[in-house]
């Protein structure tokens, strides 16, 4: 079968690989109908996030349909159509039993203090090859598969997989009240959905930062405030627009490959950090294999966390989903402490969310499929990597899609 596989950071191929087996008695064999490219894969390859094994399947967002089940599964048949939660888990642990499936303790075969177990990442969370494939294993079946309804079509599930779950324990983490003045860092598809899930949560105004014009221009239709940190001073603004308070929560969208701002007002400050931003890319990316524009990492890996802490109003509550691997120790404590900030963060508990996001899928209260800019076969993934990556307009989330001379029916 054909699948995305990770060779090298600055090396990714669309090869032919073995198609997956059962292996365990809870484990479903799932031909992947739909997938998508996540800026977390990105981190992969541009050696943001270190760790990944040669020939492992990139990929963590998937629909399918069950084709083969492990005899352990009681909640499923073979032809259900499904989406697949990002983030692996068993279901029975006192972790998963209590929403913090993203912390299971069974799913990483490193044990309990492991860390989150996922598709398509580096060893230390599992080595699980990932769903950018023909078809996928599946572990614990039974949890990590949700059924469909007929009135969700692929392209609405596909982002309840993990940018819609993300964004949504991003703005469930800043505990926001009806009323609250909120920022979003990042308008990206998870930022996106931050502003969305912020919205739906009761929230008074969602202030969006980001400096692409074609991300501010789909916050702006969410109906966010949007500062474009290229042409203004993102911290100076959201003081002016909240009467030198700050905003209630903040939403870190963004992570480790934060850029920081090379015009307007705040690139002088951005200027005064070079030699720390330096520093910090050379840790968390200390291998780097760009192909000219491709490939590079966020030239400033702290900047969105340093805007959040700044534009938070004292008491505030910060919140955390972009992606920041272990070898990233540049948060502004200091700062943070100092205004009596609560700091929420982590990987999402996707299998949490995922059924209630379904059923507002389903009866129409909200509709996901405007974050989808770009559907592309599975023949030309490569090169929608490479688009994507450089972050082109019209290129803000990718869908994936069965090739042609693949699809049956």
């Amino acid at each position: 079968m054909k699948a995305v596989v990770f060779h090298d950071i600055g090396d990714i191929r669309l090869d032919d690989v073995p198609e997956p087996k059962i292996e365990q008695p809870m484990d479903a064999i799932v031909r992947i109908t739909t997938s998508a490219i996540c800026g977390t894969d990105l981190h992969f390859v541009r050696g943001t996030f270190s760790g990944m094994k040669q020939g492992t399947i990139l990929g963590h967002e998937a629909v399918g349909i069950v084709e083969q089940l492990g005899g352990g599964v009681r909640n499923l048949s073979v032809g259900d159509r499904v989406v697949i939660p990002s983030t692996i888990a068993c279901g029975y642990c006192s972790y998963c039993r209590a929403g913090y499936y993203a912390q299971c303790d069974n799913a990483n075969p490193g044990g309990p203090t492991a860390g989150t177990a996922f598709f398509g990442g580096p060893e230390a969370a599992g080595g699980f090859n990932g769903l950018q494939a023909e078809k996928a294993r599946v572990p614990f079946a039974n949890v990590n598969l949700v059924k469909l309804p007929d009135e969700v079509t692929d392209d609405q599930a596909i982002l309840l997989s993990d940018i819609f779950p993300t964004g949504y324990f991003g703005a469930d983490m800043a505990n926001i009240k009806h009323g609250h003045t909120v920022a979003v860092f990042g308008c990206g598809p998870v930022g996106q959905f931050a502003i969305a899930s912020a919205k739906l949560m009761g929230a008074g105004r969602v202030l969006a930062v980001d400096h692409l014009p074609d991300r501010l221009d789909m916050a702006r239709r969410q109906g966010a405030e949007v500062i474009n940190f290229d042409e203004e001073d993102p911290v100076k603004i959201i003081m002016e627009l909240t009467g030198g308070v700050g905003v209630d929560c903040a939403i870190d969208a963004v992570g480790v490959d934060a850029q920081c701002p090379h015009h307007g007002p705040a690139a002088k400050e951005a200027a005064g950090k070079k030699e720390q931003f330096q520093q910090e890319v050379e840790k968390v990316a200390p291998v780097q294999h760009p192909d000219g524009d491709n490939w590079v990492p966020g030239d400033a890996p702290s900047q969105a966390l340093q805007w959040a802490v700044q534009a938070l109003a004292k008491a505030g509550t910060l919140s955390i989903i972009g992606v920041y691997p272990p070898a990233d120790d540049s948060f502004p404590i200091g700062a943070a402490m100092n205004k009596n900030l609560t700091i929420r963060m982590g990987n999402c508990n996707h299998r949490k969310y995922i059924p209630d996001l379904v059923e507002l899928v389903r009866i129409g209260a909200i509709d996901p499929t405007a974050i989808v800019t770009r559907r592309e076969e599975m023949d030309s993934v490569i090169d929608a990597y490479k688009e994507f990556d450089l972050r082109r307009p019209g290129w803000l989330k990718v869908e994936l899609i069965e090739s042609r001379e693949g699809r049956v029916g």
